[in-house]
């Protein structure tokens, strides 16, 4: 199963609110909606993928745990970016002051932010162009760091806030850098 993407918009523009209900009177779907009004269907993985996102968030969160110093969120996630586009990263860790600068009602639904940190995990259904597309697009919305590893062509993308992306090939040690201090991932 590939990724579909409805363009609504010749009949209608789905609000926030819609969005929100459509999500949660299909969630055995996984849906994303880009800027331009876009509904995206994006496939299941499978157990390859599920097992390597799964280990990503193991990582991220045992990092979190020891420093307290933000949210780690799963795939499951939809955030609300300032383009308006509703993006779920398959992996994501926002700040704890930004965090805890929601209102109840922001946390409960679709968080209004763009996380600090994504990681991307490309599974064999996802076409390459419009994974870097989703990295450009969270770059775009204030991303301050983002790994998109691609496990087919061995090498990982690392996108930063005004810089363009590079490229490191497989295997090798990810650092958070600033934004993550003291996380490595090794891949």
């Amino acid at each position: 199963m590939n990724t579909v993407v409805l363009n609504l918009e010749p009949i209608m523009h789905l609000t926030d609110e819609q969005f929100y209900q459509l999500c949660m009177a299909n969630r055995d779907l996984n849906l994303e909606m880009n800027a331009k009004g876009e509904l995206i269907i994006v496939p299941p993985v499978g157990g390859e993928s599920g097992g390597q996102e799964a280990d990503l968030i193991t990582d991220l969160n045992n990092w979190n745990r020891q420093t307290r110093l933000g949210k780690v969120f799963s795939s499951s996630t939809i955030f609300k970016l300032p383009n308006g586009a509703q993006r779920s990263p398959d992996a994501a860790w926002v700040k704890l002051e930004r965090w805890e600068a929601l209102t109840p009602e922001e946390r409960k639904k679709f968080p209004p932010l763009m996380p600090d940190f994504v990681i991307e995990l490309r599974s064999e259904t996802d076409s390459l162009k419009s994974l870097q597309d989703k990295m450009q697009e969270y770059v775009e919305n204030g991303l301050r760091l983002g790994w998109l590893i691609n496990p087919q062509d061995g090498q990982v993308e690392i996108y930063k806030l005004g810089q363009p992306a590079k490229v490191v090939q497989l295997p090798a040690i990810l650092s958070g850098e600033e934004v993550l201090p003291g996380f490595e991932l090794q891949l």
